[in-house]
């Protein structure tokens, strides 16, 4: 093997992570300072705007800690990459987070709002429809003492944020930390308040809205919320409709065998295993108001398993799904089965933007990190979709939509000379990467154009 000379020298500026000059031509898209700045001023010191777009920095990157901050200070690409006048220290972000951090949840996701609007960003249908897939999830936050960690749902001590994404791309258009002991739809009303408005803002008008939820979803109040929205739709000449899994609760189950029987609507899939579809008009009731609601339910019965071994109690399974929707209980079903992709999403802010561990002891400053995340993952979701997955990218397998993690790889830590001339900033790709500085340029003048006035 060869033995490397290692030599270090002054004269170079280099940076591993070149793609983060996107990221600030994308909070310049999203007209963070004249979002920021004139609703949280200082009279003297840095700009909230700065703090701000150095978290988010930080965040896309994949780095989630107040101390992560510090390797940057004495980086003057970061600071032009971001477009900052001054680089906050970890003291000094913590504290101007803990002291603003209520006041700028609502501002930041208003950045997310204008970024996918100036952008033109691609929301794609599923089936015909626009989805925005609204479901809780699980940070583990254990052996920590921090502000409302509690007991979750997967039985671990965390915190069990609402998020809402749309389109196939899966845009963060809510998310918002929650105590780990909150249930799923307790104060979702409120969630949905403030996300319908941005569903309108965002999508066509001639396009269709469908709104998919879990069983955790499932009460009175929020169908009937859900119902009113849709009338409202329907006044304004658009089209908005639901799909909320029905939680079966102590249903009897030999009572939904015999209904299904009764109706004749069994069909036998294999030896000792049939499926019926039911069809329902089901009136729900909620402050002395009552409507109909349909409600799509599949029996399941099982005599004999997929071994082939008989069973002694006949196995039966429920499902369910209240729905706005006027198409064939299958239908439903399949449109409901999409609803699983979410999950990645949830993986990505988890794990790719390393945010499964808040990192401040108080609720209000966790809770603006993670509004901080949303805009993060939603500037390196545009990259991707933008980026990697056109005619432009570089060869790889064909995708609809990129992972966080590769759009990291791929982008933000593309290695490059930065030199600052002659009133100029040049980054240098060096040889071999063709494909790259061409993936590079065409979202640099895609994002320019959408910042400018």
């Amino acid at each position: 093997m060869p033995r490397f000379e290692v030599r270090q020298t002054g004269k170079l500026n280099l940076t591993s992570y070149s793609g983060l000059a996107l990221i600030g031509q994308c909070c310049q898209a999203a007209q963070v300072e004249a979002v920021i700045d004139p609703r949280l001023p200082v009279s003297q010191g840095m700009r909230t705007s700065d703090v701000v777009k150095s978290m988010v920095g930080l965040l896309s990157l994949g780095k989630s800690d107040f101390e992560a901050i510090e390797p940057f200070r004495e980086d003057r690409f970061f600071k032009e990459a971001l477009g900052l006048t001054k680089i906050p220290s970890s003291a000094w972000m913590r504290q101007r987070l803990d002291a603003r951090g209520a006041e700028l949840r609502e501002l930041t996701d208003e950045l997310s709002l204008r970024l996918l609007e100036r952008t033109e960003a691609p929301i794609t249908a599923h089936q015909g429809y626009v989805c925005c897939d609204i479901d809780t999830f699980v940070m583990d936050n254990s052996d920590t003492k921090k502000e409302d960690v509690s007991r979750t749902y997967q039985g671990v001590d965390g915190y069990t944020p609402i998020a809402a994404y749309l389109g196939n791309e899966g845009w963060s258009i809510g998310l918002e930390l929650r105590a780990g002991s909150q249930h799923t739809a307790f104060e979702t009303d409120y969630f949905l308040a403030r996300v319908f408005p941005r569903i309108e803002r965002l999508v066509p008008a001639d396009a269709k809205v469908l709104l998919r939820q879990d069983s955790g979803f499932d009460g009175a109040h929020l169908l009937f919320l859900q119902a009113e929205e849709k009338a409202r739709w329907t006044a304004m000449g658009r089209s908005f409709d639901f799909i909320t899994k029905w939680n079966p609760r102590k249903q009897d189950k030999d009572a939904w065998v015999a209904r299904t029987d009764a109706a004749g609507a069994f069909v036998e899939v294999r030896p000792g295993k049939r499926v019926g579809l039911l069809s329902l008009n089901v009136e729900r009731a909620w402050r002395k108001q009552k409507r109909h609601f349909r409600l799509v339910v599949q029996v399941t019965e099982r005599t004999i398993d997929k071994k082939g071994q008989r069973l002694l109690v006949p196995e039966i399974e429920l499902q369910g799904w209240w729905t706005s929707l006027d198409v064939p209980a299958q239908d439903v079903i399949d449109l409901y089965k999409h609803h699983g992709t979410h999950e990645q999403f949830h993986s990505e802010i988890k794990t790719d933007l390393d945010l499964e561990r808040l990192p401040s002891g108080k609720f209000d400053t966790n809770d603006a990190i993670v509004h901080l995340a949303s805009f993060a993952y939603n500037c390196l979701r545009l990259l991707g979709q933008l980026g990697l997955t056109g005619e432009i990218a570089p060869i790889r397998h064909p995708a609809k939509r990129r992972r966080l993690k590769t759009v990291l790889q791929e982008i933000m830590y593309r290695a490059a000379k930065f030199v600052a001339h002659a009133r100029r900033l040049v980054l240098d790709f060096g040889r071999g990467f063709a494909s790259h500085v061409q993936v590079f340029v065409a979202l640099q003048n895609r994002l320019l154009k959408a910042a400018s006035p």
